[in-house]
């Protein structure tokens, strides 16, 4: 054989040689791929490795809203299912904070429109009280939990901010208003309670007995979902009501996801 015979003979073998060793790289590679891709702890995964994040559940529908509702007989004697708005809520709580007063302004529109959260309820149930002469009102929110959670951070100033201040009404009366914290139940993710008083003497200052309107306020956010409770009235308001339409409306809310998660 001569020297140029030689020397391209032992160029063809080192290719074949490498060329062999290639394709047994690339068959253990595709192995390991195959092997990590049936892999449980990769097979959710997305392709660079890293798992999804959780699906936010869908909002609740007007069906599942109402079923989330509490009722009279979740609370039981004497509550009833209500006659209409109560008058007090124009006499008492249409009403103008001093100048500069923002947050008892905001907390006071909050009140009288029945929206504490910002945004209308989507699922709303009054029970009237008639023995202490008070109403409740049940309110499933349709807030993101977002917003939820910036106005439950704004109730927890309202006793610092708002703890004492005058209102005055579309007839002129002036209303001494005071914001405390009232106690709730741990239910839910996040909560917060006001009690809010509103006084005044009915026949002007000095004049005839002062009346005092009491109301009971929470709200709750379960999860991705909230609900309000207004508990009010200008005679006895008892927080033990506000309390257990507080617990039980979390529990409701809780069963009603719970459902929705079986039915899907």
């Amino acid at each position: 054989m001569t020297p140029r015979l030689s020397a391209r003979f032992f160029v063809v073998s080192l290719l074949s040689a490498a060329g062999l060793v290639a394709v047994g790289a690339c068959s253990g590679l595709a192995s390991d791929v195959a092997r990590y891709a049936t892999s449980p702890e990769f097979s959710s995964a997305s392709p660079d490795g890293i798992s999804p994040p959780p699906k936010t559940p869908p909002a609740l529908t007007d069906d599942q809203a109402r079923a989330a509702l509490i009722t009279e007989a979740d609370l039981g004697d004497p509550w009833a299912p209500t006659q209409g708005v109560a008058t007090w809520r124009d006499g008492f709580l249409k009403a103008s904070a001093p100048h500069g007063m923002t947050d008892c302004q905001r907390l006071l529109d909050a009140l009288y429109s029945d929206e504490l959260l910002g945004a209308p309820p989507r699922a709303v149930i009054g029970l009237d009280d008639g023995y202490a002469d008070a109403q409740l009102r049940y309110q499933v929110s349709a807030q993101r939990p977002a917003d939820v959670d910036q106005a439950l951070v704004w109730m927890r100033t309202l006793p610092e901010k708002c703890r004492q201040f005058t209102a005055t009404t579309a007839r002129g009366l002036v209303q001494g208003v005071q914001v405390v914290d009232s106690a709730l139940p741990a239910v839910g993710d996040a909560r917060q309670g006001l009690r809010v008083m509103v006084t005044r003497d009915e026949d002007g200052p000095g004049e005839g007995e002062p009346v005092t309107l009491t109301l009971d306020v929470a709200a709750v956010r379960v999860g991705e979902d909230a609900f309000t409770v207004t508990n009010g009235g200008l005679g006895a308001v008892y927080p033990e009501a506000t309390q257990a339409a507080a617990e039980l409306g979390a529990k409701r809310l809780a069963e009603v996801r719970k459902q929705g998660r079986v039915t899907v």
